[in-house]
């Protein structure tokens, strides 16, 4: 599981489970350019990312909210480095939380483009390189609620759902060319968004934040939350070529929490 002389573009890579994922796949000898909004954060991320094979890593700054301009920035970057990419992770930030009922139409168009708009977009404009080499790994970082819908978060189940799906038709579509398309599914993991759902269930609720995550704990067999490098691990394995025979499946990352197989 080395990736020397590899390439990897990680989406949402300035925290949380993306930076796990870039600061995994660089320990391991990547090259990896990571993709997010803030030009500050991803400078700095780049800096501090491993280097054990002498990398040079880089960035790419884009609003998973235009997906305009990130075609526009995937282009001009594919053209100063038209070598590419054999590793692409599809991550950005979960839709807000909040009952079905209640979303407004326009919160799904906006959480369908930011998630599975970009998502192909990216990986339209990683694939001609990866099908001239005749290997890939693309993984999407998605959510258990593909395989078990989560209580208070309407849009983000629809949405994963799609993304799920996308990802399984594109595995069919890509097999043939040796390119691997997988989705990973992280349980309640310590990350900010994982923060920010809790406090504002405590909002809602009234109840306090203790209580919120005992609640929460108890449904988890492991009887812990998982941390984003337990995620990038995972990660890892499917983007490596151990994984060659993986194709087109759900990975949870769960400790166990998801109740159907």
């Amino acid at each position: 599981m080395d990736f020397l002389s590899q390439r990897a573009l990680v989406g949402g890579s300035t925290q949380g489970i993306g930076r796990a994922v870039a600061e995994e796949l660089a320990r391991r000898g990547a090259t990896v350019t990571l993709l997010a909004r803030d030009e500050e954060r991803l400078r700095a991320t780049a800096a501090a990312l491993p280097t054990p094979a002498g990398q040079e890593h880089r960035f790419l700054v884009a609003n998973f909210t235009q997906p305009d301009t990130l075609r526009q920035r995937l282009h001009e970057h594919l053209a100063r480095h038209p070598e590419g990419f054999d590793i692409l992770v599809n991550n950005t930030g979960g839709p807000a939380g909040g009952p079905i009922l209640d979303a407004p139409a326009e919160a799904f168009r906006a959480a369908f483009e930011q998630h599975l708009i970009c998502n192909h977009l990216l990986m339209q404009a990683v694939v001609p390189a990866m099908r001239r080499q005749e290997y890939g790994r693309i993984i999407n970082i998605i959510s258990t609620s593909v395989k078990q819908p989560l209580p208070g978060l309407g849009v983000s189940n629809t949405i994963r759902g799609a993304v799920a799906s996308w990802a399984k038709t594109l595995a069919n579509e890509l097999g043939p060319l040796g390119i691997t398309v997988n989705n990973v599914l992280p349980g309640a993991t310590v990350t900010q968004r994982h923060t920010s759902l809790i406090a504002a269930k405590a909002a809602q609720t009234g109840q306090d934040v203790p209580a919120i995550e005992a609640a929460m704990l108890r449904l988890i067999p492991a009887g812990r939350f998982g941390q984003a490098q337990e995620v990038a691990a995972a990660v890892a394995f499917l983007a490596s070529g151990a994984a060659s025979y993986i194709n087109g499946i759900n990975v949870p990352v769960d400790g166990g929490r998801t109740s159907s197989l």
